[in-house]
């Protein structure tokens, strides 16, 4: 019997946890901790610890499938690939469109993004960082530069106060938690602010309950309390800001004093008061924020908001403070690092910069590109699919799947069904590859090498545990073969991911230091900008990314959700993740050990909700927003305040998302999956 441990990177949350698959005759079978893995030392929440469970699914995808009169039939790669190239050359470029994933590696998204742009010529390219921190993106990069999180994970252990906000750490990113708790160990002060009473809330020193989409009101009160007595670090304010009077000239209003914020978010003002004396008088002090801040129309305020507080009291480039997004997925990060966006090359280098498309080209080897002008997000496309037939007419999604986590389902499946030629990339038929014309079946992480970039900036290798099952390749060598198969000999020729990498390190040059050889094994944070450089843990030490080197100061007012409370849908419907499953449930719920744990949605209902509606716990009732309904079990619990409900958002069988709004973010184009208005109600008896 032969048995060996391959050291990689989780394929879950962003937190970027290693292990070793523990690999016999060839197979995994096994995950076994990694006692000097980086992020987590050896540590792994239960996602991790069942990480090898959907390796070896006897449902993976193993040949390339064609439809044909409505029904999938084996194909051979090279009948695939004909039908593909013959297919994608028949359409102009501003007809097509490509979905890249923050599940595939680095390699894998910064060949989609070639291809979309040199191959296709199409500037249609986004992935799933759309719809969960698009508005970090685009927020923090207005206000510092840069849109990503400022500090490492482990120097969170050094805050003497953490305050979250919109994100159920301890669920989401269990790991994180570890830093969080030693932080409280040394004496730091933990304050949570969310409408349920998570497993992070009962960590807390201080819960502050509030009424979803009310984020913006509440970190200006907290702002203006701290200016009133004068816990601001004027300093910082003076040598590291610019703005900082049109801040306060919003901040100070009435409208945000504590007593009509409080009437605002429900938060007692005494909560209210003790928060914002933390905040104001504690360093170092880092706010941790997630989904429940960018997932809104308002996400982009939310984001510049929280900015804002850290700004104010001067908590950035230093250990143990600074903004903290936390990404949800394994390589969202990467991802857009890579360029998988409408607006961007690799390395955020903007599209339409002639300088850029000139270096791209020259890099690439091609005369032209997309020509330079932003394309559409996912959720452009799906509303262009639904409500403008014929202008979009092709797409191509690489791990990606919109029929369970795009928001309003019935809108995203009537756009799917008016393509007239999609393909699929996957390692299973979810729902979005089951709609396809022809789906391709894609090597997962524990069969390939290749990097990721986790939500700390730190960039990890994957390892190659096993081979794919049947005939399915890595997405990087589809990509290659395809792109070779229409054309692009020379700008498709990688014989490896480490090749790829390369160019990457080549071209972005928040990566150009970097090499395989100078990853193993702890990885290094961008920016790396040499081959000497140790990497950057800490943003902002010194100045901001901006020309001036200053933070700019953001004044935000609040505005209500898109869609509020009324007599016909009179509940607040938020949704969100359990620690047991993941995104669309495509691998955990082909995990045994964690299905088991957590097999059917649910909407959580506070008692008081439940009695006035005559809803007993268990009992299956009817969920109702304007776009759809869904019926589901009731889960009665005090952990979710008045007027508030939460549903899970893994399940096919209880789709959240086709109760969702997909009303936008008018800056990033996100949707507001965290609130809408939503109706509960009993299941009349047949």
């Amino acid at each position: 019997m032969d048995i060996k441990y391959v050291s990689t990177t989780c394929p879950y949350c962003g937190t970027g946890c290693g292990f070793n698959l523990v690999v016999r005759d060839g197979k995994v079978f096994d995950v076994a901790h990694w006692q000097r893995a980086p992020v987590n030392g050896g540590k792994l929440c239960p996602k991790g610890r069942y990480a090898h469970e959907f390796v070896n699914s006897p449902d993976r995808l193993t040949k390339p499938l064609i439809k044909k009169d409505g029904k999938f039939v084996e194909a051979t790669w090279d009948e695939a690939y004909d039908l593909i190239a013959e297919k994608f050359g028949s359409y102009k470029p501003e007809e097509t469109a490509c979905l890249s994933s923050a599940r595939t590696s680095n390699e894998e998204n910064y060949l989609m993004q070639k291809f979309a742009r040199a191959v296709l010529k199409t500037p249609n390219i986004d992935h799933c960082a759309r719809l969960c921190h698009s508005s970090t993106v685009a927020g923090l990069a207005t206000v510092f530069g840069s849109g990503a999180m400022t500090n490492s994970i482990q120097d969170i252990s050094e805050s003497k106060c953490i305050f979250i906000i919109g994100s159920n750490t301890f669920e989401q990113h269990p790991l994180i938690g570890r830093s969080i708790i030693r932080a409280k160990e040394s004496g730091g002060k933990l304050i949570y602010a969310d409408p349920r009473y998570t497993p992070t809330a009962k960590q807390a020193d201080l819960y502050l309950p509030f009424v979803s989409g009310t984020d913006v009101a509440i970190l200006n009160g907290l702002m203006q309390e701290i200016i009133k007595n004068g816990w601001e670090d004027k300093e910082f304010i003076a040598n590291r800001t610019k703005d900082f009077e049109k801040l306060k000239e919003v901040v100070m209003k009435d409208a945000y004093s504590l007593e009509n914020v409080s009437k605002t978010s429900g938060i007692p003002v005494e909560s209210l008061r003790t928060a914002a004396e933390l905040i104001g008088t504690s360093k170092p002090a880092t706010l941790i924020y997630s989904m429940g801040i960018t997932q809104h129309t308002v996400g982009v305020d939310n984001v510049k908001s929280t900015a804002n507080l850290m700004m104010l009291t001067g908590n950035l480039g230093k250990p143990g403070a600074g903004v903290n997004p936390l990404r949800g997925q394994n390589n969202v990060q990467g991802a857009c690092d890579m360029g998988a966006l409408p607006n961007v090359y690799s390395g955020y280098q903007k599209v339409t910069d002639e300088p850029a498309q000139q270096k791209m080209k020259e890099m690439w080897g091609v005369d032209r590109l997309a020509e330079g002008k932003v394309g559409y997000t996912v959720t452009e496309m799906v509303n262009i699919l639904a409500d403008k037939p014929g202008e979009l007419k092709c797409m191509y999604i690489m791990g990606e799947n919109p029929m369970l986590s795009d928001p309003d389902l019935t809108h995203v499946e009537h756009g799917l069904k008016n393509l007239e030629f999609l393909v699929v990339q996957d390692i299973f038929m979810t729902e979005t590859a089951a709609m396809a014309d022809v789906v391709l079946p894609a090597a997962c992480y524990a069969e390939k090498d290749g990097t990721q970039t986790n939500t700390e900036r730190r960039v990890q290798r994957w390892k190659k545990a096993q081979d794919p099952p049947g005939e399915a390749k890595p997405d990087w060598q589809i990509l290659c073969e395809l792109g070779k198969r229409m054309g692009y000999e020379k700008q498709f020729a990688f014989e490896s991911p480490e090749a790829i990498f390369n160019e990457v390190a080549a071209v972005t040059p928040s990566y150009h230091g970097m090499s395989y050889g100078r990853l193993d094994p702890d990885g290094l944070h961008w920016p790396c900008p040499t081959e000497e450089h140790p990497g950057t843990p800490i943003l902002h030490k010194e100045k901001f990314a901006m020309p001036d080197g200053l933070g700019v100061f953001s004044p935000i007012e609040w505005k209500p959700p898109a869609e509020v409370p009324d007599a016909e849908y009179p509940y607040v419907l938020t949704t969100g993740r359990v620690i047991w499953q993941w995104h669309t449930g495509t691998m955990t719920r082909r995990s045994w050990s964690l299905e088991k744990e957590a097999p059917i949605g649910w909407i959580e209902i506070n008692p008081e909700d439940a009695q006035e509606l005559g809803i007993s716990d268990k009992e299956v009732v009817r969920a109702s927003t304007r776009r759809g309904s869904i019926d589901i079990p009731a889960r009665v619990t005090p952990e979710i305040i008045k007027g508030v409900m939460f549903i899970p958002f893994h399940y096919k069988e209880h789709p959240a998302n086709r109760l969702t709004h997909n009303a936008l973010d008018p800056i990033a184009k996100i949707p507001e999956f965290k609130a809408c208005s939503v109706k509960v109600e009993k299941i009349a008896e047949v």
